[in-house]
């Protein structure tokens, strides 16, 4: 945390000093604080210590994509004030920083149809520099000039005008444009196309971020069935949280991630549930999966950790098993 808030500090007195910092990576910033990877907790110590330094970035950093370059601003600057924050922006995806193969219009049908057959791409910018971007050709634009009969030799008689956004672009715009072209081109602020989005790369993406979710649900779900119909209400409101008085516990239902702990911490309550597996282990899992809950809730383009993953897996894989031998 010390290094982390010398080095914003560092950056702050550049700034007022009319200095402009160099620009750094997600994961620069990571490894100011040790670690390699974000989360509700390092997100919080890193804004933190942003707001300490009288900093803000931009993108915002819970947001940008981790290997990304970030900008930091002077929080009440002009500049500031100019910027409309965009909190899911296109260029968190790693896809819209990946420079995507493309053609030129004079290029013969056959290249661009080879390299999207060996690489299974659907489409494929076509530009004469990095910077100038002339259309787009697709198997959809293909397949449309041949049903005309027209006869096609060089990729420019089959391309299509190309989609193109800014990288600061909103992803829900990004959204309403794949859903309708299958592709966009992002465009970095030097105007050169830094990445492409595809339909399948927000499928991917959107797959990625869906499947803990799912799993959280489904945990919690077995999780509320094993407890239902073995505490009274009353039992179930000595767990409810001691900082939220005012919150009414009348089920299951009404019990928190962490009260499910707290309820089960408890070896009397514990042998409630008649349940021939180790109660302590039983707990670290749970909360093991409580605290990637609370994670997740923060919105992460680079998705959840693998060996998170793995512990939701198995912790509903387990909760369905006890589930099959009837003890719930």
């Amino acid at each position: 945390m010390q290094k982390l808030q010398e080095r914003l500090n560092d950056i702050a007195q550049q700034l007022k000093k009319g200095v402009t910092p160099p620009r750094v990576t997600v994961r620069e910033i990571l490894g100011w604080l040790n670690v390699s990877r974000r989360g509700s907790n390092v997100n919080w110590l890193v804004r933190r210590a942003l707001e300490k330094a009288g900093l803000e970035t931009q993108p915002e950093f819970e947001w940008a994509y981790i290997d990304g370059p970030i900008k930091f601003i002077a929080i009440g600057s002009k500049e500031e004030q100019e910027i409309i924050s965009t909190t899911y922006q296109i260029d968190g995806l790693e896809s819209a920083n990946r420079k995507p193969v493309s053609v030129k219009p004079d290029s013969p049908l056959t290249e661009a149809t080879t390299i999207m057959l060996t690489n299974d791409f659907s489409q494929l910018p076509v530009m004469t520099t990095e910077r100038e971007v002339k259309g787009a050709i697709s198997w959809k634009s293909i397949g449309s000039r041949l049903t005309l009969d027209k006869k096609c030799t060089a990729v420019r008689e089959c391309m299509d005008p190309a989609q193109i956004i800014g990288a600061e672009s909103s992803l829900f715009e990004a959204i309403k444009i794949i859903a309708e072209h299958d592709y966009v081109l992002v465009q970095a602020q030097d105007r050169t196309i830094c990445g492409i989005v595809t339909a399948s790369d927000l499928s991917q993406q959107f797959s990625n971020l869906a499947e803990p979710f799912l799993l959280i649900g489904e945990c919690e779900n077995l999780i509320r069935r094993l407890i239902h119909g073995k505490f009274k209400v009353e039992q179930l409101e000595e767990a409810k949280n001691s900082s939220d008085p005012k919150r009414t516990v009348a089920g299951v239902a009404d019990l928190t991630f962490g009260e499910y702990v707290r309820l089960l911490e408890d070896a009397g309550r514990w042998s409630r549930l008649r349940l021939s597996v180790d109660r302590r282990q039983f707990i670290d899992r749970l909360d093991k999966v409580r605290e990637i809950r609370n994670d997740i809730m923060h919105f992460d383009p680079q998705g959840v950790d693998p060996e998170a993953m793995k512990v939701l897996r198995e912790f509903a894989r387990f909760l369905h098993e006890l589930r099959r031998l009837g003890v719930m």
